[in-house]
């Protein structure tokens, strides 16, 4: 498994326990759910996270 500074979004509930984490990883992302933080993670290129999030915040993605 690799060994990453996993991190959450200031959105996420302060239980912790409905969001998903995720890692900086060279030139990729690393997403894992944070309930199962064992389970397979998904791995994307910055470019495509960076829209993905931008998307987020522009509110197109519900």
């Amino acid at each position: 498994m690799l060994k990453l500074k996993w991190l959450k979004s200031s959105y996420s509930e302060a239980s912790g326990n409905a969001c998903v984490e995720f890692a900086k990883n060279g030139s990729f992302i690393t997403v894992r759910d944070s309930k199962h933080p064992e389970l397979q993670y998904a791995t994307v290129g910055r470019e495509a996270w960076g829209r993905f999030t931008g998307a987020l915040v522009d509110g197109q993605l519900r």
